[in-house]
C-alpha cells in the first residue's frame, strides 16, 4: 500500500512539474536557439549572432548585421522528442515551434529589433506511467513559455556594442492525472536582457549576455465548493536567470568558429515550488513541488563556412548535464528534460538580392536516468529538431 500511494504522489507531482516546465526541451526546458540559423551553431551566437533572432539571446547583436535598413528573419521548427518512462513511450510526439524577429536602423549608431518565440513547453501523452500497478495512471500534460523581446543595440565604437532588451512573457499550463485535474491557465510575466559584444581585432570577438529571472504571476485554479476569493489554488513558476560568455574566431576569410558557455540558474527556480491552497483543504494537490532541479553549465561549440558567395554550412555540438539526478527522478517522472549531447548541421542558401533561406537538423542523443532510490522508475528521451528559416533584407 505505501509503494502504491508513493508512486502515485511521484506521478501527481512529476506529471505537473512536466507540465509546467517543459517535459522534452533541450538544455533543461530551454531551447538552444529559436531560427534554423541559431540551432545550426547548436545554440553558439552571445559572441557572432547572425540574425535578427539574436534579441532573445544577445540584444546587442542587433547592431552587429549590417542592416542597411530594415531585416525580417521569419520561420519554425518541429520537434520530435521521443520519450520513455518505465518503458511506456508518450503518445504525443510531434510539436510546432513558430519563431519570427526583425530589426531596423535608426542611425549609424543605433538600430531597433523584436523577435519573438516559443522557449519552453509543449507536454506527454502517457497513457499509464506505472503500467506493473493497479489502475490507469494516465498522464497527459500541455505547457508553454513564449516569450516576445523588444530592444536596442548600441555602438559606442567600432569594437564595442551594448544592447538592452525588455522581454514580455506568456505562459501557459494545463494537467489531466489519475488524481486531480488542472485545467488550462495563463498567465503573464516580465524580464530584462542585457548585452555586449567586443571586437578585439578583425578576427576575434566576445560576447556576454545575462538574462534576468522572469517573474512570472501565479497560475491560479478555483477549488470545487468553496468561494471564489478563497478557494484558489496558486502556484507560481518562474524562468530561471542565464548569464553567457562567448569567443568568435575568423582564422580566414569564410570561416567562424565561435565557442560559448551559459549558466542556468534552474536551482532558484525548479527546486522547490510552493503550493497555496485553501484553508481547510484536503484534496490531492501537495502543498509544495519538491522537484529538485540542480543549476545546468551548458558548452556550446559552432562552426560556419561560405562555401561561396550564395552558401553556407554550419556544424554544431551542444552539451549540458542533466539538471535532474537520480536521486530526483521519481519527482520528476513528467519532466523527461534528460537529455545531453546534440549535433547540429545547418545551411544557408542566397535565393535572391535580397532573400535567403535556412535550414537546420539537430539530434540530441538518447539519454536515461533511473531513480537511485525505491522505487526504480526509469525516464529516458531523445530528441530530432528541424527548422526553417526565411530572411528577408532592405
Amino acid at each position: 500500500m505505501y509503494l502504491k500511494h508513493s508512486l502515485l504522489a511521484g506521478a501527481i507531482s512529476a506529471a505537473l512539474f512536466g507540465l509546467a516546465q517543459g517535459a522534452h526541451a533541450t538544455n533543461g526546458d530551454q531551447m538552444i536557439g529559436i531560427t534554423a540559423t541559431q540551432w545550426g551553431m547548436a545554440g553558439a551566437v552571445v559572441a557572432a549572432p547572425q540574425d535578427a533572432a539574436t534579441m532573445m539571446y544577445n540584444p546587442a547583436g542587433v547592431a552587429e548585421l549590417g542592416i542597411e535598413d530594415v531585416r525580417f528573419d521569419m520561420g519554425f521548427g518541429i520537434l520530435n522528442p521521443p520519450r520513455e518512462v518505465n518503458g511506456v513511450v508518450s503518445d504525443s510526439n510531434y510539436y510546432l515551434m513558430p519563431a519570427g524577429a526583425v530589426a531596423l536602423k535608426i542611425n549609424d549608431k543605433m538600430y531597433f529589433g523584436v523577435s519573438m518565440g516559443g522557449l519552453s513547453g509543449m507536454g506527454v501523452d502517457f497513457s499509464d506511467v506505472f503500467p506493473s500497478t493497479a489502475g490507469n495512471q494516465a498522464v497527459v500534460t500541455t505547457k508553454q513559455f513564449y516569450k516576445i523581446a523588444p530592444g536596442i543595440g548600441y555602438k559606442l565604437n567600432d569594437r564595442l556594442t551594448l544592447g538592452a532588451a525588455l522581454n514580455i512573457d506568456y505562459q501557459s499550463l494545463a494537467l489531466y492525472n489519475a488524481a486531480y485535474q488542472l485545467p488550462q491557465s495563463q498567465v503573464y510575466g516580465y524580464g530584462w536582457s542585457l548585452g555586449a559584444i567586443y571586437h578585439l581585432n578583425d578576427k576575434l570577438q566576445f560576447g556576454a549576455s545575462w538574462i534576468s529571472r522572469q517573474k512570472m504571476n501565479a497560475f491560479e485554479w478555483n477549488t470545487a465548493g468553496s468561494p471564489v476569493a478563497s478557494g484558489k489554488i496558486r502556484l507560481t513558476m518562474d524562468a530561471p536567470e542565464q548569464y553567457a560568455v562567448g569567443a568568435a574566431f575568423r582564422p580566414a576569410a569564410g570561416w567562424l568558429i565561435e565557442a560559448d558557455i551559459k549558466k542556468i540558474k534552474f536551482g532558484s527556480v525548479l527546486d522547490r515550488i510552493d503550493v497555496e491552497r485553501p484553508a481547510g483543504y484536503a484534496g490531492a494537490v501537495p502543498a509544495s513541488l519538491n522537484f529538485g532541479w540542480s543549476d545546468q553549465t551548458v558548452y556550446a561549440v559552432g562552426v560556419q563556412k561560405e562555401l561561396n558567395p550564395r552558401t553556407a554550412v554550419r556544424f554544431g555540438y551542444n552539451y549540458g548535464e542533466s539538471p535532474i539526478g537520480p536521486e530526483d527522478v521519481n519527482s520528476n517522472i513528467g519532466s523527461l528534460a534528460v537529455v545531453e549531447k546534440h549535433l547540429s548541421a545547418g545551411l544557408t542558401r542566397q535565393l535572391g538580392k535580397r532573400v535567403a533561406g535556412s535550414v537546420s537538423y539537430v539530434k540530441a542523443f538518447a539519454n536515461d536516468v533511473t531513480s537511485s532510490v525505491a522505487p526504480l522508475n526509469k525516464i529516458e528521451l531523445e530528441q530530432n529538431v528541424y527548422n526553417l528559416q526565411l530572411t528577408y533584407k532592405y
